[in-house]
Protein backbone atom coordinates (compact mmCIF):
# COMPACT_ATOMS: atom_id res chain seq x y z
CA UNK A 1 0.00 0.00 0.00
CA UNK A 2 1.47 3.51 -0.38
CA UNK A 3 2.20 4.09 3.52
CA UNK A 4 4.84 6.79 2.81
CA UNK A 5 2.53 8.82 4.75
CA UNK A 6 3.61 10.15 8.15
CA UNK A 7 2.54 7.81 11.07
CA UNK A 8 1.72 9.36 14.00
CA UNK A 9 3.32 10.65 16.96
CA UNK A 10 3.38 8.91 20.18
CA UNK A 11 0.40 9.17 22.65
CA UNK A 12 1.20 12.46 24.33
CA UNK A 13 1.28 14.54 21.17
CA UNK A 14 -1.63 16.47 19.42
CA UNK A 15 -4.44 14.89 18.09
CA UNK A 16 -4.19 17.58 15.55
CA UNK A 17 -3.73 16.32 12.00
CA UNK A 18 -3.43 17.94 8.44
CA UNK A 19 -6.65 15.85 7.18
CA UNK A 20 -8.72 17.87 9.64
CA UNK A 21 -8.51 20.87 7.79
CA UNK A 22 -9.57 19.04 4.75
CA UNK A 23 -13.48 19.76 3.91
CA UNK A 24 -14.34 15.92 3.99
CA UNK A 25 -16.61 13.88 5.99
CA UNK A 26 -15.92 12.77 10.13
CA UNK A 27 -16.23 9.12 9.04
CA UNK A 28 -13.31 9.44 6.36
CA UNK A 29 -11.55 11.61 9.32
CA UNK A 30 -11.74 9.27 12.02
CA UNK A 31 -10.79 6.62 9.62
CA UNK A 32 -7.68 8.32 8.75
CA UNK A 33 -6.84 8.96 12.36
CA UNK A 34 -7.50 5.00 12.88
CA UNK A 35 -5.16 4.53 9.96
CA UNK A 36 -2.49 6.38 12.25
CA UNK A 37 -1.85 9.10 9.72
CA UNK A 38 -1.54 12.32 10.80
CA UNK A 39 0.98 14.67 8.20
CA UNK A 40 0.17 14.18 4.59
CA UNK A 41 2.86 13.13 1.65
CA UNK A 42 3.67 15.86 -0.92
CA UNK A 43 1.44 14.39 -3.45
CA UNK A 44 -1.44 14.48 -1.21
CA UNK A 45 -1.10 18.38 -0.44
CA UNK A 46 -0.88 19.09 -3.76
CA UNK A 47 -3.62 16.66 -5.11
CA UNK A 48 -6.47 16.42 -2.19
CA UNK A 49 -7.58 20.61 -2.38
CA UNK A 50 -7.74 19.94 -6.34
CA UNK A 51 -9.95 16.67 -6.62
CA UNK A 52 -12.15 17.47 -3.94
CA UNK A 53 -12.61 20.36 -5.87
CA UNK A 54 -14.29 18.24 -8.56
CA UNK A 55 -11.08 18.72 -11.01
CA UNK A 56 -8.78 16.25 -12.75
CA UNK A 57 -5.19 15.64 -11.81
CA UNK A 58 -2.04 14.16 -14.04
CA UNK A 59 0.30 13.70 -11.32
CA UNK A 60 3.80 12.63 -11.64
CA UNK A 61 5.05 10.58 -8.32
CA UNK A 62 7.27 7.74 -7.26
CA UNK A 63 6.13 4.97 -5.84
CA UNK A 64 4.85 4.11 -2.42
CA UNK A 65 4.18 8.27 -1.84
CA UNK A 66 0.30 7.84 -0.80
CA UNK A 67 -1.00 8.25 -3.99
CA UNK A 68 -3.92 5.65 -2.84
CA UNK A 69 -5.04 8.17 -0.35
CA UNK A 70 -4.88 11.04 -2.61
CA UNK A 71 -7.21 9.74 -5.10
CA UNK A 72 -9.23 7.63 -2.52
CA UNK A 73 -10.61 10.11 -0.29
CA UNK A 74 -12.40 12.95 -2.47
CA UNK A 75 -13.21 8.94 -4.46
CA UNK A 76 -15.03 7.89 -0.84
CA UNK A 77 -16.31 11.23 -0.25
CA UNK A 78 -18.27 11.67 -3.87
CA UNK A 79 -20.26 8.76 -3.08
CA UNK A 80 -23.88 9.53 -2.21
CA UNK A 81 -25.71 7.59 0.31
CA UNK A 82 -27.88 5.50 -1.28
CA UNK A 83 -26.25 5.13 -4.73
CA UNK A 84 -26.84 1.59 -6.39
CA UNK A 85 -24.13 2.33 -9.92
CA UNK A 86 -20.49 2.28 -10.71
CA UNK A 87 -19.70 5.25 -9.61
CA UNK A 88 -15.64 5.25 -9.54
CA UNK A 89 -13.24 2.92 -11.22
CA UNK A 90 -9.78 2.49 -10.34
CA UNK A 91 -7.30 0.71 -12.94
CA UNK A 92 -4.34 -1.11 -12.07
CA UNK A 93 -1.82 -2.70 -13.70
CA UNK A 94 -1.33 -5.74 -11.80
CA UNK A 95 -3.61 -7.75 -9.58
CA UNK A 96 -1.91 -7.33 -6.85
CA UNK A 97 -1.94 -3.50 -6.67
CA UNK A 98 -5.87 -3.91 -7.53
CA UNK A 99 -6.48 -6.13 -3.98
CA UNK A 100 -3.77 -3.79 -2.11
CA UNK A 101 -5.67 -0.72 -2.89
CA UNK A 102 -9.37 -2.43 -2.31
CA UNK A 103 -7.96 -3.18 1.10
CA UNK A 104 -6.78 0.45 1.52
CA UNK A 105 -9.95 2.05 0.17
CA UNK A 106 -11.94 -0.16 2.82
CA UNK A 107 -9.95 0.89 5.42
CA UNK A 108 -10.62 4.42 4.81
CA UNK A 109 -14.40 3.86 4.29
CA UNK A 110 -14.63 1.74 7.16
CA UNK A 111 -16.89 3.97 9.22
CA UNK A 112 -18.91 4.35 5.66
CA UNK A 113 -20.78 0.97 5.88
CA UNK A 114 -23.10 1.06 2.56
CA UNK A 115 -19.97 1.84 0.81
CA UNK A 116 -19.59 -1.16 -1.59
CA UNK A 117 -16.10 -1.71 -3.35
CA UNK A 118 -15.23 -4.69 -5.68
CA UNK A 119 -11.90 -5.76 -6.63
CA UNK A 120 -11.76 -7.41 -10.72
CA UNK A 121 -8.63 -8.89 -11.54
CA UNK A 122 -7.57 -12.45 -13.47
CA UNK A 123 -6.89 -15.98 -12.34
CA UNK A 124 -9.83 -15.82 -9.69
CA UNK A 125 -13.05 -17.49 -10.33
CA UNK A 126 -15.33 -15.21 -12.41
CA UNK A 127 -18.55 -16.56 -11.00
CA UNK A 128 -17.09 -14.95 -7.36
CA UNK A 129 -16.49 -11.92 -8.79
CA UNK A 130 -20.40 -11.63 -10.70
CA UNK A 131 -21.66 -12.28 -7.43
CA UNK A 132 -19.94 -9.48 -6.23
CA UNK A 133 -21.15 -7.01 -8.77
CA UNK A 134 -24.69 -8.37 -8.02
CA UNK A 135 -24.34 -6.57 -4.89
CA UNK A 136 -24.38 -3.15 -6.89
CA UNK A 137 -20.71 -1.23 -5.77
CA UNK A 138 -20.14 1.98 -5.81
CA UNK A 139 -16.66 1.47 -6.76
CA UNK A 140 -14.73 -0.87 -8.71
CA UNK A 141 -10.84 -1.57 -8.79
CA UNK A 142 -9.98 -3.63 -11.84
CA UNK A 143 -7.06 -4.50 -13.82
CA UNK A 144 -7.93 -3.59 -18.01
CA UNK A 145 -8.19 -7.59 -19.11
CA UNK A 146 -10.95 -8.38 -16.57
CA UNK A 147 -12.57 -5.87 -16.78
CA UNK A 148 -13.33 -6.22 -20.27
CA UNK A 149 -13.92 -9.54 -19.84
CA UNK A 150 -17.14 -8.45 -17.34
CA UNK A 151 -17.94 -5.71 -19.72
CA UNK A 152 -18.26 -8.11 -23.11
CA UNK A 153 -20.45 -10.45 -20.56
CA UNK A 154 -22.42 -7.68 -19.23
CA UNK A 155 -21.44 -8.24 -15.70
CA UNK A 156 -21.07 -4.56 -14.78
CA UNK A 157 -22.10 -1.21 -16.37
CA UNK A 158 -19.80 1.91 -16.47
CA UNK A 159 -22.66 4.19 -17.85
CA UNK A 160 -22.90 5.90 -14.88
CA UNK A 161 -19.27 6.70 -13.90
CA UNK A 162 -18.40 9.78 -12.90
CA UNK A 163 -14.02 9.07 -12.16
CA UNK A 164 -11.83 6.99 -13.25
CA UNK A 165 -8.40 6.70 -11.67
CA UNK A 166 -5.35 5.19 -13.59
CA UNK A 167 -2.91 4.16 -10.90
CA UNK A 168 0.66 3.10 -12.17
CA UNK A 169 -0.34 4.58 -15.25
CA UNK A 170 3.06 4.32 -16.94
CA UNK A 171 3.37 0.77 -16.08
CA UNK A 172 -0.07 -0.47 -17.20
CA UNK A 173 0.32 1.23 -20.40
CA UNK A 174 4.00 -0.21 -21.21
CA UNK A 175 2.70 -3.80 -20.49
CA UNK A 176 0.72 -3.60 -23.31
CA UNK A 177 -2.69 -2.54 -22.02
CA UNK A 178 -3.21 0.85 -24.01
CA UNK A 179 -5.66 -0.09 -26.49
CA UNK A 180 -7.97 -1.66 -23.40
CA UNK A 181 -7.49 0.86 -21.14
CA UNK A 182 -8.76 3.69 -24.62
CA UNK A 183 -11.55 1.28 -25.24
CA UNK A 184 -12.77 1.07 -21.70
CA UNK A 185 -12.43 5.08 -20.81
CA UNK A 186 -14.51 5.33 -23.97
CA UNK A 187 -17.38 3.36 -22.51
CA UNK A 188 -17.73 5.48 -19.61
CA UNK A 189 -19.70 8.75 -20.41
CA UNK A 190 -17.63 11.86 -21.64
CA UNK A 191 -18.61 13.87 -18.76
CA UNK A 192 -16.94 11.70 -16.22
CA UNK A 193 -12.96 12.91 -15.14
CA UNK A 194 -10.39 11.43 -15.55
CA UNK A 195 -7.18 11.15 -12.86
CA UNK A 196 -3.63 9.97 -13.75
CA UNK A 197 -1.12 8.79 -11.89
CA UNK A 198 2.57 7.45 -13.06
CA UNK A 199 6.00 7.23 -11.84
CA UNK A 200 7.02 8.73 -15.09
CA UNK A 201 5.26 11.08 -17.90
CA UNK A 202 5.93 8.68 -20.86
CA UNK A 203 4.43 9.26 -24.31
CA UNK A 204 1.44 6.94 -23.76
CA UNK A 205 0.70 8.84 -20.25
CA UNK A 206 0.67 12.02 -22.09
CA UNK A 207 -1.45 10.56 -25.11
CA UNK A 208 -4.25 9.63 -22.52
CA UNK A 209 -4.19 12.88 -21.04
CA UNK A 210 -4.34 15.03 -24.31
CA UNK A 211 -6.84 12.68 -25.94
CA UNK A 212 -9.32 12.36 -22.34
CA UNK A 213 -8.52 14.74 -19.77
CA UNK A 214 -9.66 18.57 -19.52
CA UNK A 215 -7.06 21.30 -18.32
CA UNK A 216 -6.35 18.69 -15.81
CA UNK A 217 -3.93 20.11 -13.05
CA UNK A 218 -0.54 18.67 -13.08
CA UNK A 219 1.47 17.55 -10.29
CA UNK A 220 5.10 16.95 -10.33
CA UNK A 221 6.39 15.50 -7.12
CA UNK A 222 10.19 14.51 -7.12
CA UNK A 223 12.28 12.31 -4.68
CA UNK A 224 14.13 14.68 -2.42
CA UNK A 225 17.09 14.24 -0.74
CA UNK A 226 15.17 13.83 2.71
CA UNK A 227 12.51 11.33 1.02
CA UNK A 228 15.39 9.38 -0.51
CA UNK A 229 14.98 5.78 1.39
CA UNK A 230 18.10 5.15 3.95
CA UNK A 231 19.21 1.65 2.32
CA UNK A 232 22.40 0.31 2.73
CA UNK A 233 23.71 -1.36 -0.20
CA UNK A 234 26.40 -4.29 0.03
CA UNK A 235 27.19 -6.85 -2.66
CA UNK A 236 28.88 -10.00 -1.85
CA UNK A 237 31.05 -12.57 -4.20
CA UNK A 238 29.27 -15.95 -3.69
CA UNK A 239 29.00 -18.98 -6.77
CA UNK A 240 27.29 -22.19 -6.95
CA UNK A 241 25.95 -23.96 -3.47
CA UNK A 242 28.06 -21.37 -1.90
CA UNK A 243 25.03 -18.75 -2.40
CA UNK A 244 22.69 -21.08 -0.93
CA UNK A 245 24.83 -20.79 2.63
CA UNK A 246 25.71 -17.09 2.27
CA UNK A 247 21.98 -16.25 1.78
CA UNK A 248 21.52 -18.12 5.11
CA UNK A 249 23.88 -16.43 6.90
CA UNK A 250 22.66 -12.70 5.93
CA UNK A 251 19.40 -13.35 6.95
CA UNK A 252 20.06 -15.71 10.35
CA UNK A 253 23.12 -12.91 11.63
CA UNK A 254 20.65 -10.17 10.48
CA UNK A 255 17.62 -11.69 12.44
CA UNK A 256 15.46 -10.19 9.69
CA UNK A 257 11.97 -10.57 10.79
CA UNK A 258 10.98 -10.15 7.18
CA UNK A 259 13.22 -10.61 3.93
CA UNK A 260 12.48 -10.54 0.24
CA UNK A 261 15.12 -12.12 -1.95
CA UNK A 262 15.02 -11.96 -5.42
CA UNK A 263 15.65 -14.57 -8.69
CA UNK A 264 15.89 -13.75 -12.11
CA UNK A 265 13.86 -17.26 -12.85
CA UNK A 266 11.18 -18.97 -11.78
CA UNK A 267 13.35 -22.39 -11.35
CA UNK A 268 15.20 -20.62 -9.41
CA UNK A 269 13.06 -19.11 -7.16
CA UNK A 270 11.54 -22.37 -6.56
CA UNK A 271 14.67 -24.50 -5.99
CA UNK A 272 16.01 -21.73 -3.71
CA UNK A 273 13.07 -21.96 -1.68
CA UNK A 274 12.97 -26.12 -1.54
CA UNK A 275 16.58 -25.45 -0.11
CA UNK A 276 16.24 -22.80 2.59
CA UNK A 277 12.97 -24.70 3.92
CA UNK A 278 15.35 -27.80 4.51
CA UNK A 279 17.61 -25.47 6.62
CA UNK A 280 14.89 -24.52 8.53
CA UNK A 281 14.02 -21.02 7.08
CA UNK A 282 10.44 -19.56 7.26
CA UNK A 283 10.34 -19.30 4.08
CA UNK A 284 7.81 -19.55 0.35
CA UNK A 285 8.20 -18.29 -3.58
CA UNK A 286 6.03 -16.08 -5.79
CA UNK A 287 6.37 -16.76 -9.71
CA UNK A 288 3.97 -16.82 -12.39
CA UNK A 289 3.31 -20.43 -12.83
CA UNK A 290 1.73 -20.38 -9.67
CA UNK A 291 -2.54 -20.38 -9.25
CA UNK A 292 -4.20 -17.18 -8.03
CA UNK A 293 -5.30 -18.67 -5.38
CA UNK A 294 -1.61 -19.62 -3.91
CA UNK A 295 -0.17 -16.41 -4.93
CA UNK A 296 -2.79 -14.96 -2.25
CA UNK A 297 -2.27 -17.03 0.20
CA UNK A 298 1.75 -16.59 0.55
CA UNK A 299 1.41 -12.91 -0.08
CA UNK A 300 -1.13 -13.44 2.17
CA UNK A 301 1.03 -15.04 5.22
CA UNK A 302 4.71 -12.04 4.18
CA UNK A 303 1.95 -9.23 4.59
CA UNK A 304 0.57 -10.59 8.45
CA UNK A 305 3.72 -11.59 9.32
CA UNK A 306 3.17 -15.41 9.20
CA UNK A 307 6.05 -15.71 7.08
CA UNK A 308 9.26 -14.34 7.22
CA UNK A 309 11.07 -14.48 3.84
CA UNK A 310 9.31 -14.44 0.50
CA UNK A 311 11.39 -15.09 -2.56
CA UNK A 312 10.16 -13.90 -5.93
CA UNK A 313 11.11 -13.04 -9.32
CA UNK A 314 10.27 -9.45 -11.26
CA UNK A 315 7.76 -10.30 -12.88
CA UNK A 316 5.75 -11.70 -9.91
CA UNK A 317 6.88 -9.27 -7.80
CA UNK A 318 5.23 -6.27 -9.75
CA UNK A 319 2.50 -4.08 -7.95
CA UNK A 320 3.56 -5.84 -4.16
CA UNK A 321 4.39 -3.16 -1.41
CA UNK A 322 4.61 -4.19 1.97
CA UNK A 323 5.68 -2.35 4.87
CA UNK A 324 8.60 -3.14 7.63
CA UNK A 325 10.55 -5.34 5.26
CA UNK A 326 13.53 -5.01 6.72
CA UNK A 327 16.25 -6.55 4.09
CA UNK A 328 15.97 -7.14 0.28
CA UNK A 329 18.94 -9.98 -0.92
CA UNK A 330 19.58 -10.15 -4.59
CA UNK A 331 20.21 -13.90 -5.14
CA UNK A 332 20.56 -13.33 -8.74
CA UNK A 333 22.25 -10.12 -10.72
CA UNK A 334 19.23 -8.56 -12.01
CA UNK A 335 18.97 -8.63 -15.81
CA UNK A 336 17.82 -4.96 -16.22
CA UNK A 337 18.92 -1.83 -14.77
CA UNK A 338 15.80 -0.99 -13.61
CA UNK A 339 15.10 -3.99 -12.00
CA UNK A 340 17.94 -3.29 -9.07
CA UNK A 341 16.29 -0.27 -7.77
CA UNK A 342 12.63 -1.61 -8.02
CA UNK A 343 14.14 -4.74 -5.89
CA UNK A 344 15.99 -2.94 -3.46
CA UNK A 345 12.88 -0.33 -3.36
CA UNK A 346 10.96 -2.74 -1.30
CA UNK A 347 12.87 -2.03 2.05
CA UNK A 348 13.46 1.68 3.94
CA UNK A 349 9.23 2.11 3.41
CA UNK A 350 7.84 4.85 5.57
CA UNK A 351 11.03 7.08 6.38
CA UNK A 352 12.87 3.65 7.88
CA UNK A 353 16.15 2.57 7.43
CA UNK A 354 16.29 -1.04 5.24
CA UNK A 355 19.60 -3.16 4.22
CA UNK A 356 19.74 -4.60 0.35
CA UNK A 357 23.01 -7.16 -0.27
CA UNK A 358 24.05 -8.78 -3.70
CA UNK A 359 25.23 -11.86 -4.37
CA UNK A 360 27.49 -12.21 -7.40
CA UNK A 361 30.07 -14.52 -9.36
CA UNK A 362 33.72 -13.27 -10.17
CA UNK A 363 32.61 -13.21 -13.59
CA UNK A 364 29.46 -10.49 -13.17
CA UNK A 365 31.71 -8.07 -11.36
CA UNK A 366 31.39 -6.12 -14.47
CA UNK A 367 28.07 -6.57 -14.71
CA UNK A 368 27.18 -5.63 -11.23
CA UNK A 369 29.62 -2.37 -11.17
CA UNK A 370 27.29 -1.39 -14.57
CA UNK A 371 24.12 -1.56 -12.63
CA UNK A 372 25.63 0.21 -9.55
CA UNK A 373 26.93 2.96 -12.16
CA UNK A 374 24.03 3.58 -14.14
CA UNK A 375 21.18 3.37 -11.23
CA UNK A 376 23.56 5.92 -9.21
CA UNK A 377 23.57 3.72 -6.32
CA UNK A 378 26.69 3.13 -3.98
CA UNK A 379 27.54 0.20 -2.43
CA UNK A 380 30.14 -1.48 -0.25
CA UNK A 381 31.63 -4.90 -0.41
CA UNK A 382 31.37 -7.02 2.14
CA UNK A 383 33.17 -11.22 2.87
CA UNK A 384 32.57 -13.58 5.70
CA UNK A 385 35.72 -14.24 7.12
CA UNK A 386 37.16 -18.06 8.56
CA UNK A 387 34.73 -17.77 11.60
CA UNK A 388 31.52 -17.20 9.52
CA UNK A 389 31.37 -13.41 10.15
CA UNK A 390 30.32 -10.61 7.89
CA UNK A 391 32.69 -8.03 7.59
CA UNK A 392 33.83 -4.97 5.38
CA UNK A 393 36.30 -5.18 2.66
CA UNK A 394 38.40 -2.28 2.34
CA UNK A 395 38.88 -0.47 -0.27
CA UNK A 396 41.04 2.73 -1.72
CA UNK A 397 39.23 5.51 -3.07
CA UNK A 398 35.93 4.78 -2.23
CA UNK A 399 33.85 7.26 -1.04
CA UNK A 400 31.85 5.94 1.89
CA UNK A 401 28.30 5.24 1.60
CA UNK A 402 26.01 7.88 3.58
CA UNK A 403 23.81 4.83 5.06
CA UNK A 404 23.15 3.27 8.05
CA UNK A 405 24.94 -0.18 8.49
CA UNK A 406 23.52 -3.47 8.77
CA UNK A 407 22.91 -5.19 11.96
CA UNK A 408 25.95 -7.24 13.36
CA UNK A 409 28.34 -6.25 10.60
CA UNK A 410 32.04 -6.11 11.45
CA UNK A 411 34.63 -4.17 10.08
CA UNK A 412 38.00 -6.27 8.57
CA UNK A 413 40.76 -4.97 11.10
Amino acid sequence: MDYDTVKSQPEHAPRETEFDALPISPEVKRAIAQMGFTVMTQVQRAALPVLLEGREVIAKAPTGTGKTCAFGIPIIESIEEGEQKVRALILSPTRELAVQITQELRALARFKPDLRIVTLYGGQPIERQIEALKRRPQIVVATPGRLLDHYNRRTVRLDAVRRVVLDECDEMLNMGFYKDVRKIIDRTPKERKLDLFSATLSREVLDISWLYQRDAEEILVERTEQSKPKIAQYYLESAGSQKVTDCERLIRQGQYGRVMIFCNTKHMADSLSQKLKKRGLDCDCLHGDMRQSLRNQVMGAFREGRLSVLIATDVAARGIDVDDVDAVINYDVPDENAFYLHRIGRTARAGKEGVAYTLYAPDQASRLKEVLRLTGSQAKQVRFDGFGRLQEVEQQKREPMRAPSPPKLRRNR
